[in-house]
């Protein structure tokens, strides 16, 4: 995407209105692209309209993909108009040549997707709220207040159970969430009480009533319907852990009312049970007498609940000690490339196609009641 405001500079500096620099420096600190005293420069700095939008468009292509796309879809949001002058081919979005893991699959098995967040169409937004009570409604970019909960238990008490390349997915995670427009609220190496603690807080968060929707992702060792927590050791083994029933519990239409007809995302990357693994590390231990706990919770009132979780009961699932999870890097691939255009059942369908060749482990869908297609429509 740096790439991208390079290819348009010109035409940016010679076509944009001071008003719409005036708008993206504002965007731009609202999304921490810029700080204050970066806008500040930009305006004080420089005396013309020219000499501003130069100054911004350079900044900002300095620091990366990231921060062009996050500039190259405020212009469209600002000013449409310049956006097309900008892009008049609508160039597709750059694709990068991913192929699985070599020891488990064949070469003929690469995929392209995409290396960032492809944005969605004003048009095909437009079309889709055209299907009424079809779709869960969008709210207004300008007015909502999205959040997403991130927790991911990298080092343990206990020896050996340091989750090596868990950072990756945490980090591209993140910048996935961030990027669909939710502020991420993030734990590190939480206690099954803390995590408790932190799912019941996110719950009870008031800016949920001007959400539209939100995303909770987990992450740590696990046993069948348990995520492990940092204090887990095999001589207590059920002392810590945090019963993924829980989730449900918080954030179901009693216990967090401000989501109340809302899709709700879970995502969980945890082992739950099986064999260990060769090249790929798994996410769990081995055989260790927690497989007779069960949560204490009974039936919940669910509704507009979607979760992927990254392997079947009783499976394993693997992560790589420098890359990440393999479930994590798909599913950023598919968001990347697809969330533009599908809904989330689709997307999640589409994740766990990814391991239809990768036999050792099956990503899964997991309680959903979503009554409606829930559209992400990033960027918009």
């Amino acid at each position: 995407m740096s790439a991208d405001l390079a290819r348009m500079r010109k035409l940016f500096i010679d076509k944009v209105s001071l008003p719409v620099v005036k708008q993206l420096l504002d965007d731009l600190v609202e999304d921490r692209v810029l700080n204050e005293e970066e806008k500040d420069s930009v305006l004080e700095e420089n005396k013309s309209k020219a000499d501003k939008a130069r100054c911004l468009i350079d900044m900002v292509k300095k620091k990366g993909d990231k921060a062009s796309l996050k500039m190259i879809q405020h212009i469209k949001e600002r000013d449409e108009n310049l956006y097309e002058v900008l892009q008049p081919q609508q160039a597709p979005a750059p694709t990068v040549s991913v192929p699985l893991p070599q020891s488990q699959v064949s070469s003929q098995d690469e995929f392209s997707v995409s290396a960032v967040l492809i944005p969605t169409t004003e048009q095909f937004k437009s079309a889709k709220l055209q299907e009424g009570n079809r779709i869960y409604p969008p709210r207004n970019k300008n007015e909502r207040k999205r959040l997403a909960l991130l927790i991911n238990n990298v080092h343990f008490e206990t020896s050996g159970m340091h989750r090596r390349g868990s950072e990756k997915d945490e980090e591209r995670m993140e910048a996935l969430l961030q990027n669909l427009g939710y502020d991420v609220i993030k734990y590190r190496d939480q206690s099954a009480e803390g995590m408790d603690k932190a799912v019941k807080d996110f719950s009870e968060r008031k800016e949920h009533e001007l959400s539209d929707s939100t995303f909770v992702v987990m992450m740590s060792h696990g046993k069948r319907d348990n995520i492990m927590g940092v204090k887990w050791n095999r001589d207590s083994p059920e002392l810590d852990v945090f019963p993924v029933d829980k989730i449900y519990k918080y954030l179901n239409t009693t216990g967090c009312p401000g989501l109340r007809n809302k899709p709700k995302v879970i995502l969980i990357q945890a082992c739950r049970g099986g064999d260990s693994g060769l090249v790929w590390v798994p996410d769990g231990m081995q055989d260790d007498g927690m497989a007779g706990i069960q949560s204490d919770d009974m039936a919940h009132q669910e509704k507009d609940f979607i979760s992927l979780l990254s392997c079947t009961p009783d499976t394993k699932s693997y992560r790589h000690v420098e890359d990440g999870s393999f479930f994590f890097q798909r599913l950023v691939d598919v968001f990347n490339t697809h969330a533009h255009k599908e809904h989330m059942e689709d997307l999640c369908t589409m994740v766990m196609r990814r391991f239809e060749d990768f036999p050792r482990q099956m990503v899964c869908k997991d309680r959903t009641t979503l009554t409606r297609h829930f559209y992400l429509f990033p960027g918009l």
